[in-house]
C-alpha cells in the first residue's frame, strides 16, 4: 500500500471510529427512568400535574424535557384541548394552549390505570397508557375524566422527545375513578 492509500485508510478508520463513538453517545435509553414508557408516565404524573399553590404552569419551562421545542413540528391531538382546535402541528403552540386551563385550576391530579405498553427501536418509539384525572377549577364544578394516551417518540441527541400525541378523554363521575387515587396513595 502506498503512503496516500495508507493515510486515507487511517483517516477513514478514524472517522468511522469517531462516528461510532458519537453515535453511541447519542443513543436513547431503552430501559429505566429515561426510556419512553417511564417518560410517558412521568409526563402525565408530574408534567401535567398541578398541586394547590404550585408555581404558574409555563409549558416551555415545565415540559421541555418531553418536547423538542427547538424543532416543535409534529402532530398533537387531544379531544380535551381547550380552545377552538384539538389538533396542532407545533408542540409549542399546543402546549401554550393549556396554560390558561392550568392557570384557572386550583389543582389537576392524575392517577395511572391500565393498558400500558411500548414499542421501541433505536430512533423511534410508541407508548400507550391509561390514566384518570380530576380538574378542580378555581371556580366551578370539578371535572373528572378517564383517558387513554398514545405518544410517538423520536430519539434526538440522546433524549426521547414527543413528536406525535393522541389523547382521548371522557367525562366520568369523581366516584367512578376514586379507586385509582386510593390505590396510588396506598402505593399499589
Amino acid at each position: 500500500m502506498n503512503y496516500l492509500a495508507t493515510t486515507l485508510s487511517l483517516v477513514l478508520c478514524s472517522a468511522l471510529v469517531a462516528g461510532g463513538v458519537q453515535a453511541a453517545e447519542k443513543s436513547c435509553a431503552q430501559t429505566g427512568a429515561n426510556a419512553p414508557l417511564a417518560l410517558h408516565k412521568h409526563w402525565i404524573m408530574e408534567g401535567w400535574e398541578k398541586r394547590k399553590n404550585d408555581a404558574e404552569f409555563v409549558f416551555a419551562k415545565k415540559m421541555a424535557r418531553y418536547y423538542d421545542l427547538n424543532n416543535p413540528a409534529g402532530i398533537f391531538w387531544d379531544n380535551f384541548a381547550p380552545g377552538k382546535t384539538q389538533l396542532f402541528d407545533n408542540a409549542s403552540v399546543y402546549g401554550a394552549n393549556w396554560e390558561g386551563l392550568q392557570a384557572n385550576a386550583e389543582s389537576v391530579r392524575h392517577a395511572l390505570t391500565e393498558g400500558h405498553s411500548e414499542l421501541i427501536s433505536d430512533k423511534v418509539a410508541s407508548t400507550t397508557l391509561g390514566f384518570v384525572g380530576t380538574l378542580t377549577p378555581k371556580s366551578g364544578d370539578v371535572i373528572a375524566f378517564n383517558a387513554r394516551s398514545q405518544l410517538g417518540w423520536q430519539c434526538i441527541a440522546g433524549e426521547w422527545k414527543i413528536r406525535q400525541e393522541l389523547n382521548y378523554a371522557w367525562v366520568v363521575k369523581p366516584e367512578d375513578i376514586a379507586s385509582y387515587y386510593q390505590a396510588m396513595e396506598e402505593g399499589k
